[in-house]
């Protein structure tokens, strides 16, 4: 195994949604327990909700391991709802954040 392909796991999720937020969130936490610290998601082509839920759930899983996880390649639909939940900065690097989409965040809007 090359050291790219131990540095990070490119998740096989193609959706992160409700139906499939157990096996994502499973599937993530085995591979915490197997070493991995960077998940890359750019294979997710559909979110809802569950996966903002699921990714806070693997932070917390790395942090209560005493592990950092970076979260990358976040869709841009996926970002979008990390954003509007506020927790974007959270769960991703602020790479895949961005500017804040918040009007109230903006100095320049009246």
């Amino acid at each position: 195994m090359s050291d790219s392909a131990v540095a990070q796991n490119k998740l096989s999720l193609q959706s992160l949604t409700v139906a499939n937020a157990t096996q994502a969130l499973e599937q993530g936490l085995a591979a915490l327990r197997a070493g991995e610290t960077v998940f890359d998601l750019s294979n997710v082509t559909t979110v809802d909700s569950a996966a903002v839920s699921v990714m806070l759930a693997w932070q917390r899983a790395a942090l209560q391991a005493g592990t950092h996880l970076e979260l990358k390649n976040l869709p841009p639909s996926l970002r979008s709802l990390t954003q509007l939940y506020g927790v974007c900065n959270l769960v991703a690097p602020p790479s895949d954040c961005g500017p804040a989409v918040s009007p109230a965040a903006d100095p320049h809007h009246h």
